[in-house]
């Protein structure tokens, strides 16, 4: 199994300094690249500060010049607000810049807020549909001379300027969870990234469950699996409740800034009390405690050999949790140290 980082900046309140989130961002791929991690991922969102990331192209370009090894992925490129041209061409270039080391990860999005300023009007549906539309086009225009008539987008004969240095282009990921989507993106000869969320060991086999039936609908080679989840590494069971409760205040949050129905000022959505987090119970510190690929170091191994066993070929450490630069730190040290050498 392949193990991979994925990290956004997070601004919990305006005391936060924006320059030192970025350098704290940038220590977190540094370790990453240096404890042997396959890939980096980092996405796209507009207008939040729960997570800085309008551009992954721009990040990924400066995280290219502080790492070695490492591919460097978008985790997740929102596909409705961009035109095929565009992304081919900056997808292209940033694989230049990287020198051929750039992974696309693209989703239709998940956030209406995010939808109402980009493209108001924009529906999930709709958002889907112009994601199929982009996605099979990228390979086309990296080759050359691809000319289109569709629904969404139309365009006379072009080329991807410049073209990437990954002969076939760089590996395309599709952010999946129905069926449907699954088998988009598997007949298509796309990677697959899925995630659970909270949702726990119930949906993490209906993902792979779902993404094994697409493959059986499909003669052609079998693409590659990616499951993203929370992970804490803790130093005893302390330390591991601790986490527990940070990220209960994530989730919540997260769920806060998916329903969309509380006041943004600033980038930052209206403060939740802790009496409406506790009575949140499926975001509870317990459950997610259960849910979540949390403990010990050995406890996350065993969590992780049942995620192998039901054929994922790569983990991604969701370290997004509002947690101190500190304890991520120390999380995903003990993870590189201490976890990742049982599966070598």
């Amino acid at each position: 199994m392949d193990f991979s980082l994925f990290a956004h900046m997070e601004r919990l309140s305006p005391e936060q300094d924006h320059q030192s989130l970025y350098d704290d961002f940038l220590s977190l791929c540094t370790m990453a690249d240096d404890g042997g991690m396959r890939a980096i991922w980092t996405g796209e969102h507009h207008g939040m500060e729960f997570t800085i990331a309008p551009n992954p192209f721009i990040t990924i370009a400066d995280v290219a010049r502080r790492t070695q090894n490492v591919k460097l992925g978008t985790g997740t490129v929102i596909a409705p607000f961009w035109h095929p041209v565009r992304l081919a061409g900056e997808a292209a270039m940033t694989d230049l810049v990287t020198g051929g080391r750039l992974e696309l990860g693209v989703a239709r999005g998940a956030y209406s807020y995010e939808y109402e300023r980009m493209m108001p009007g924009l529906d999930a549906w709709e958002a889907g549909q112009r994601m199929r539309e982009t996605l099979p086009l990228l390979p086309k225009l990296w080759q050359g001379d691809c000319a289109h008539d569709g629904k969404y987008f139309s365009f006379p004969s072009t080329t991807s300027t410049p073209k990437p240095v990954q002969q076939d282009g760089p590996p395309i990921w599709v952010a999946a969870r129905d069926p449907n989507s699954h088998e988009f993106a598997v007949h298509n000869g796309f990677h697959v990234q899925v995630t659970p969320l909270w949702q726990g060991d119930a949906e993490i086999v209906s993902l792979m469950d779902r993404f094994n039936a697409a493959c059986a609908s499909h003669s052609g080679p079998r693409p590659k699996i990616m499951l993203l989840h929370h992970v804490y590494v803790g130093s005893d069971a302390a330390d591991v409740d601790q986490a527990a409760q940070e990220l209960s205040r994530f989730y919540n949050y997260f769920g806060a800034w998916f329903q969309n129905k509380r006041p943004v000022q600033q980038g930052l959505i209206q403060t939740l009390t802790q009496e409406e987090m506790d009575a949140n119970a499926l975001m509870a510190p317990d459950k997610l405690r259960q849910d979540l690929t949390m403990g010990t170091a050995q406890q996350v191994i065993d969590r992780i050999k049942r995620y192998e066993d039901l054929g994922y070929d790569e983990f991604s450490f969701w370290i997004d949790s509002g947690m101190s630069i500190e304890r991520k730190r120390a999380s995903l040290a003990r993870f590189i140290d201490d976890v990742m050498p049982a599966f070598a």
